[in-house]
């Protein structure tokens, strides 16, 4: 029986030696370890954060003994997508309030995943990416009373990055992975989302065992 098509949209950032990284995370170096002509395959040395690019964040990031990213149910993690467009309030290092998304949340179903597209994607690599606008706490908290426990942006991280502060303020992080959540970060590409062709999203980390995160291959797939 032949499968109905399904157009994919990627929603991951390339991973790249001396690519923009969160402030004070390990750089990315990815380097050959072996040649053709020397040992007969190619293999690289890749060395990165558990944070790095397009990646998810397990409870265990900011919350002692939460859930590692190895024991997530990965069911979670393919889901149909829910876009909340906020391109029209995203500013430098502005604080996106409850009421101005409140009414793109009303049908949200327990279980989707809730995207939210600022399009400040097109930022990355380039330091006006670090002021980049983040989500009222108050936010976290509509979201896990609607039964929501996957959440994604396009920014560096639905809180606040400030680089100059000795350790960050995380309000979102502490309410949301608090009670058990995941948040996807880096996600790109958002404008191609088509919400009127049921979008399901995918986001799978690697199995790192006992790990507070990794990088994923985001991707949406809509209806034929």
């Amino acid at each position: 029986m032949s499968q109905p098509h399904r157009k994919l949209v990627d929603l991951t950032h390339p991973l790249a030696s001396g690519m923009q990284i969160y402030p004070g995370d390990p750089e990315v170096r990815i380097a050959p370890a072996t040649s053709l002509a020397e040992h007969g395959v190619v293999v690289h040395d890749l060395q990165l954060g558990t944070h790095t690019g397009t990646h998810l964040d397990a409870p265990s990031h900011s919350i002692a003994g939460g859930d590692t990213v190895d024991s997530l149910d990965l069911a979670r993690l393919v889901a149909p997508l829910h876009l909340v467009d906020v391109t029209a309030v995203a500013a430098p290092s502005r604080r996106i309030a409850l009421a101005e998304v409140a009414s793109q949340l009303d049908a949200v179903q327990p279980g989707a995943i809730i995207v939210f597209r600022t399009d400040w994607s097109a930022r990355f690599g380039q330091p006006a990416y670090l002021k980049h606008p983040y989500l009222d706490v108050a936010i976290a908290e509509r979201l896990r009373a609607a039964g929501v426990t996957v959440v994604g942006v396009d920014t560096l991280s639905p809180d606040r990055t400030d680089p100059t502060a000795e350790s960050a303020e995380l309000p979102f992080h502490e309410v949301f992975l608090g009670a058990g959540g995941v948040i996807i970060e880096n996600l790109t590409n958002l404008s191609a989302i088509d919400p009127a062709r049921g979008p399901w999203i995918s986001a799978l980390p690697l199995p790192f065992t006992g790990l507070d995160g990794s990088p994923v291959r985001a991707v949406v797939m809509h209806r034929a």
